[in-house]
């Protein structure tokens, strides 16, 4: 699969809220708990600092997507935070490293100082394994953190990278 990585547009919508949806409603991953319609979707992603799209460019599907946003404001707005979402069925290819490293280099490009990742739930063992070969690190451990979909809860690791 040969995959890059392009800017969101509104042509995008209905595949990228579909992708992140998914996640969504998945309940272990995304602490949001509301899907996504055309209209919402189209402000989220283009409210970020950067949306990207991740393209198959073997057949032109859209295969994943990340957001791309400040952290937090002022002293610390240097420091951001990104999300990633993989279409389910294609998770496994190595869209998640694509989607993270283009995402590192954007968030440098932008001027953003470090990646940090608030909330990465325990049990996503990919994305946990991703983060370590890619060198982020781990910040410690919040108990219970995340309410998953069926109302348990799970522990978060939060992390992050200089960039």
């Amino acid at each position: 699969m040969n995959i890059t990585i392009k800017p969101y547009e509104r042509s995008h919508i209905k595949e990228a809220i579909a992708i992140w949806n998914e996640v969504v409603e998945e309940g272990v991953a995304f602490p949001q708990k509301e899907p996504l319609t055309e209209e919402s979707g189209h402000s989220f992603f283009t409210e970020q600092s950067f949306t990207g799209i991740a393209v198959n460019e073997d057949n032109g599907e859209i295969v994943g997507l990340y957001i791309l946003h400040p952290n937090n404001v002022g002293r610390c707005g240097h420091i951001c935070n990104a999300s990633y979402a993989v279409k389910g069925g294609l998770r496994g290819q190595h869209i998640g490293k694509s989607l993270v490293t283009h995402c590192m280099e954007k968030g440098r490009e932008l001027g953003y100082g470090i990646l940090q990742f608030n909330a990465v739930v325990r049990s996503n063992e990919t994305a946990l394994r991703l983060y370590k070969k890619l060198g982020f690190m781990q910040l410690g451990t919040i108990p219970g953190g995340f309410l998953m979909k069926d109302g348990t809860y799970e522990d978060i690791i939060p992390h992050y990278h200089l960039l």
